[in-house]
């Protein structure tokens, strides 16, 4: 007969404080070791994979052959989706402006100079930001879920099967579209922003029209409309691929997209304020103000 072998005592849990040796603990130790610098350099992979799908993008706006139908479909749909809330949305927004930099003047003594600072005013700050916000909130979420959608019934990578780039076939179309429409848009807003500012002005607050006019003709200068038209290009374009990122990289199935969504949102209002704080304060250092 031969002998039983020896039943050992099982081994004591390994815990990550201490630093006890085998290879359970030393599995333990790696594993939360690779962790934390994946969970501190996560939003740096993001944000290079935000900046790598920008420079694509850019890449291959210039490359053959272009979709144009699908080019003129999007923007067709994003027009149509953000010209009446833009229009809506200026009005009350120049009013605003009119009617604080009105009330403003005449604490100072300055009545005559409402018209050119309430005018630079929408102009300069409120036209693009409205303009982005809206592109953002109603065509920007719309491409985002399109885009997600797609990713999560493999439609795109289908297409790269097949040998079609979906940044070229889809996203770029895309991308173009909001930057046209913000452009275009970005004057609608402008004008309708202004007169309803002289409006409220003028019949509010009982300003004179030649005052209103002759102010802004003494203030403005033409640089003030490139650089609001410059804002609403590069506003438009961070909308596009903010909203075209997140569609491309949804997390969790159709709840993802949701939440891609959501956060294609929140991104490209953070990023727009950012921006624009850095256009304008290199604008107010390069272009110097009118009679200065």
């Amino acid at each position: 007969m031969t002998a039983p072998m020896p039943v050992l005592p099982p081994e004591p849990p390994v815990s990550g404080a201490d630093g006890v040796e085998g290879a359970g603990g030393r599995k333990t130790r790696k594993a939360s070791g690779r962790q934390r610098p994946t969970r501190l350099l996560a939003p740096l992979r993001e944000t290079g994979k935000l900046f790598s799908l920008a420079a694509t993008v850019s890449r291959e706006m210039f490359r053959r052959p272009f979709q144009f139908r699908e080019f003129v479909e999007q923007f067709w749909f994003v027009a149509s989706v953000t010209i009446l809330p833009a229009a809506l949305v200026s009005i009350p927004f120049g009013a605003v402006i009119a009617l604080q930099v009105g009330s403003l003047t005449q604490q100072l003594g300055a009545q005559s100079f409402t018209g050119g600072a309430s005018v630079l005013a929408v102009i300069q700050q409120a036209s693009p930001i409205i303009v982005a916000l809206l592109i953002s909130g109603a065509a920007g979420s719309a491409i985002c879920a399109d885009l997600g959608s797609r990713k999560i019934r493999e439609e795109l990578d289908a297409m790269e099967v097949m040998g079609v780039s979906p940044i070229q076939r889809l996203v770029v179309p895309r991308v173009l579209a909001t930057m046209l429409v913000a452009v275009l848009l970005n004057g609608l807003v402008s004008v309708v922003g202004t007169l309803g500012g002289y409006f409220f002005n003028v019949i509010l607050q009982h300003g004179t029209p030649g005052a209103y006019l002759a102010s802004f003709s003494a203030l403005a200068q033409l640089p003030d409309l490139y650089i609001s038209e410059v804002k609403a290009l590069i506003f438009g374009f961070i909308a596009g691929i903010v909203a075209a990122y997140r569609g491309l990289n949804p997390r969790g199935g159709p709840k993802g997209v949701g939440d891609a969504v959501n956060q294609s949102v929140v991104i490209t209002f953070m990023l727009l304020f950012f921006v624009n704080t850095v256009l304008t304060t290199i604008y107010l250092q390069i272009v110097p103000a009118k009679g200065s």
